[in-house]
């Protein structure tokens, strides 16, 4: 029997998986939440958009739970460490840091511990908007075909504006940075010893989403390009490599350092690092036709189509990058920049019915009994701004039709309903450009443990909602990786597809469109859709005063259901 672990670096905490390769069985799982900041993030009251990591909380994440993921394998199965044959590491992105010329991070200078310029710049921090639009206008006039993969945007949550922000803010911290890298490669650098820039393999699933990197122009953008935006970023790009790498391929081996520190053996062999969506996507078994939705603090939307040549440019996604999910395969990512985060926010900041009623699970009970329509309330998801189709982070969050009756159970529903409405405006956008969506999958924590999201999300978009029996699909996608990145020869699997059908699958229940709830919110949807480009583009300029009218129309038919039903 062979096993391998897997490490998914989320926005909170750091958890690895010790996975059976013969049926994906998960043997141990051990999470670590990250020490510093406010839940893992270095926050500043006076920014909103600021949200940091510091690096040594990755180093101790990987030791502490992957140490931790093999005692318990070795003590409840007895297996022998020896059998585990690779390691898979996914994490946030865009979340570049600033490194040395040895590949260490910039906080272990004296005097830089405390500084977020040079710690890890999360994906969720807006900082630089300024800065994306910038990109996006310097591509439009001069390098159109940039944007062409990248849905005709550049996001302020991708790698070359977080870096030119950072320059900006500089004040000379940054004097001792040689290269910036995504934490996806510098994980499993690290994990395998690696200090010298040139050696370490960079993820084609960061370069191409988040990097601008693309086969069709060599790589990386020109540095002609970048001397228009910032000279830093000219050097920056002179120690980048020309290739990108799949993560079936090896990233290097693990050191004689994290073998002692983890009791993993040395040598082991480690794949190349990916996004949490992507490999998340692989652990629910991703296929053609399929769109893989990762419901978490944030949402990323994931599908393969064949890299023939003939996949088309989608506007609004988050890019079409060749082998960022599966190896031939085109991955197409959209997202939504903030789902759980909502649901965390008004239960935490606003707190709601107090400590007794206000917890999540008070409140979904309670949104549970509610009718569609019944709460009158609609709401915008944009509390983090829009991720697709508008990709636009200065947007707000709204709720339309609150009166004094509002209760808290009917907000919290609203805002379940408005990340539901975000959900089917990406579906309609994919398929609008040719990619068919025949099912759809769901996974993370939120798909697993709240079923009033599950449906209401099956309601709203009016398909059935499978969800992946595993509950760490990223960390599972990360096992699958590097079972094939070790190989057929090791133990492993050869390719993808063979691993994802040993080793992945759904549960039992599929939550069903329920029709008459379906009927409801197509009506809300049309109205959704109304406010989103009223407020999201200048061509949705338009009268609103309908709105607040029909919402109060479908408030009262929905008490008449509700009477009846009652």
């Amino acid at each position: 029997m062979k096993y391998t672990v897997g490490l998914d670096y989320g926005t909170n905490s750091v958890r690895a998986v010790l996975v059976q390769l013969s049926d994906g069985a998960e043997l141990a799982t051990k999470v670590w939440g990250y020490a510093h900041g406010d839940q893992g993030i270095i926050l500043d009251k006076s920014d909103p958009n600021v949200a940091r990591q510091h690096p040594q909380d990755y180093l101790e994440g990987a030791e502490h739970t992957l140490k931790g993921v093999v005692c318990s394998a070795v003590e409840k199965h007895g297996i022998d460490p020896v059998d585990i044959i690779g390691i898979g590491v996914d994490t946030t992105g865009s979340t570049p840091m600033p490194v040395q010329r040895d590949l260490s991070p910039l906080t272990d200078l004296p005097g830089h511990g405390d500084d977020p310029t040079v710690m890890a710049w999360l994906w969720k921090d807006h900082t630089s908007m300024e800065e994306a639009q910038e990109i996006t206008e310097k591509s439009r006039s001069n390098r159109p075909r940039f944007l062409e993969k990248t849905g005709g945007i550049y996001s302020s949550e991708w790698f070359w504006a977080k870096i030119w922000r950072a320059y900006r803010d500089n004040s000379g911290s940054l004097a001792k940075a040689y290269t910036w890298m995504e934490i996806a490669d510098w994980i499993p650098a690290q994990l395998a010893g690696i200090t010298d820039p040139d050696a370490v393999k960079r993820s084609i699933c960061a370069a191409g989403h988040k990097g601008l990197f693309h086969k069709d122009w060599g790589g990386y953008p020109d540095q002609e390009f970048l001397a228009l935006l910032h000279p830093a970023l000219v050097e920056i790009r002179k120690t980048l490599p020309g290739k990108a790498w799949t993560a079936d391929a090896l990233a290097g081996k693990l050191s004689k350092e994290w073998a002692r520190k983890t009791g993993i053996p040395e040598g082991t062999p480690i794949a190349v690092g990916a996004f949490d969506a992507h490999l998340g996507a692989v652990g629910s078994g991703i296929k053609e036709g399929s769109l893989v939705k990762i419901v978490g603090t944030s949402t990323c939307d994931i599908m393969i189509a064949r890299d023939d040549g003939h996949v088309p440019d989608i506007p609004g996604i988050c890019g079409i990058v060749p082998g960022s999910v599966i190896p031939g395969y085109a991955g197409i990512e959209a997202g939504q920049s903030a789902v759980g985060d909502i649901f965390n926010w008004f239960v935490e900041r606003i707190s709601p019915g107090g400590p007794e009623r206000g917890t999540h699970e008070s409140l979904t009970e309670d949104a549970e009994r509610l009718f569609p329509g019944e709460s009158g309330l609609l709401a915008l998801d944009w509390h983090n701004g829009n991720r697709t189709v508008l990709v636009d982070q200065g947007l707000t969050g709204s709720i339309v039709g609150l009166t004094l009756q509002s209760s808290p159970a009917e907000i919290y529903r609203s805002l379940v309903e408005a990340t539901a409405y975000g959900a089917r405006r990406i579906v309609e956008q994919i398929e609008q450009y040719g990619q068919k969506i025949e099912e759809v999958v769901n996974c993370g924590g939120i798909s697993v443990k709240n079923t009033l999201v599950m449906q209401v999300y099956a309601d709203v978009l009016n398909r059935p909602m499978k969800v992946s029996r595993s509950v760490q699909t990223p960390a599972l996608g990360s096992a699958i990786a590097a079972s094939v990145a070790a190989g057929s020869s090791r133990g492993g699997y050869d390719d993808f597809f063979t691993a994802m059908e040993e080793m992945t699958g759904t549960m039992e229940r599929v939550f069903e469109p329920i029709r008459e709830n379906a009927e409801v919110y197509e009506h809300l949807y049309r109205l959704y859709c109304d406010i989103h480009d009223a407020f999201g583009t200048k061509q949705g300029k338009k009268d609103l005063f309908h709105v607040m009218k029909e919402l109060l129309d479908i408030r009262r038919a929905s008490k008449g259901r509700v009477a009846e039903k009652r």
